[in-house]
């Protein structure tokens, strides 16, 4: 069925067959017997997993992208994922980069994406998360794991950029389980120089400062780049141990094309998908091999069967994320994973 399903989006634009999902996902998430319905066609049996003081009912969590404004969180919800991390949110509602801005890589399993951060703002996902914790049942609000993507706005100078960081934390601590620095995306100019030992110094220092000043006991992840130098990468994990941070997510979209056949594949942007596995394995190796069991570790990149989260599983994370490898395998992914199909 799904793979008659996927042949028609296949044939839409990608970026209107990703907003079409999103909204009929939406729309069966909001109606009671398809949410059921959903929840019975893709649930899979529950694997608890412990993480920077949260308690996921399985490991396998949907990376930040895909609903970017928290609009279908019930739907996505009934589809068997552990946790959601919606994003990336930015504290002023931004257009992103101009279309066409998503490239699907269909020889290659991979999509290329320089979406921008496009969003309607943190007031805006606010209202939404508000809206979620008050039609999930009381005592069920954390039966998935909902996490925040942050990021900076497009025309916030670097220099400026802890600002807008300290104003979404400040905004979202009390209605997310967790926040995800992004530091790492390839499609906001500057945005990733963020990741030298200097500027992640100044920015986690000055998150730091505000959790201690408030009391603040929202887990704090970071999300780094797959194209880091291992002495880059050796330098951001230090910043983030030293700084007290709770996890690091492994690994973002690379700028690499090594390898590819699609004729997309000279577009500008980040390669998500099948391409990125190997190259975010060998990162994910080296960010556990230097956190060691100091802070869990979130896998992500390249996910699109069961074997390849559990490669990533056993090179040490303690969750994994997928988003690229749903739309080539279908909302069945996250069942075939736990049921190891």
């Amino acid at each position: 069925m799904y793979k008659l399903i996927r042949s028609m989006l296949f044939k839409l634009d990608p970026e209107t067959a990703h907003h079409l999902t999103l909204q009929l996902v939406r729309l069966a998430g909001i109606v009671p017997p398809s949410r059921w319905f959903l929840q019975a066609m893709f649930n899979g049996p529950e694997k608890p997993v412990e993480a920077f003081g949260l308690k996921f009912k399985n490991p396998i969590g949907l990376a930040a992208g895909y609903d970017k404004d928290g609009e279908a969180v019930l739907g996505l919800a009934a589809l068997g994922f552990g946790h959601l991390e919606i994003g990336t949110v930015t504290p002023r509602p931004q257009p992103g980069n101009p279309k066409p801005r998503l490239f699907r890589l269909v020889e290659d399993d991979g999509v290329i994406n320089r979406m921008g951060f496009p969003g309607k703002g943190a007031e805006f996902v606010a209202r939404q998360l508000q809206s979620v914790r008050r039609s999930i049942p009381a005592g069920d609000s954390r039966s998935v794991i909902l996490g925040l993507n942050l990021g900076k706005n497009k025309d916030t100078p670097l220099e400026n950029a802890v600002e807008d960081y300290l104003s979404l934390i400040k905004k979202f601590s009390a209605l997310a389980d967790y926040l995800a620095i992004n530091v790492s995306s390839p499609n906001t100019v500057g945005l990733r120089k963020l990741q030298g030992r200097e500027m992640l110094e100044s920015l986690l220092g000055a998150i730091a400062k505000e959790r201690a000043a408030h009391d603040t006991r929202c887990p704090i992840l970071v999300k780094l780049a797959p194209d880091l130098s291992d002495e880059e990468l050796e330098d951001a994990i230090g910043v983030i141990l030293a700084t007290g941070m709770d996890g690091v997510i492994a690994t973002n979209t690379t700028l690499s094309r090594e390898g590819l056949r699609s004729r997309s594949q000279a577009e500008s942007g980040g390669l998500s998908g099948k391409p990125l596995t190997g190259l975010s394995n060998v990162v994910l190796s080296k960010v556990v091999k230097q956190v060691a069991g100091k802070v869990p570790v979130v896998g992500v990149g390249g996910i699109s069967n069961p074997e390849d989260a559990k490669r990533k599983l056993d090179l040490g994370a303690t969750l994994v994320q997928l988003y690229t490898g749903t739309p080539y395998a279908g909302p069945g992914l996250v069942k075939d994973i736990l049921t190891g199909r």
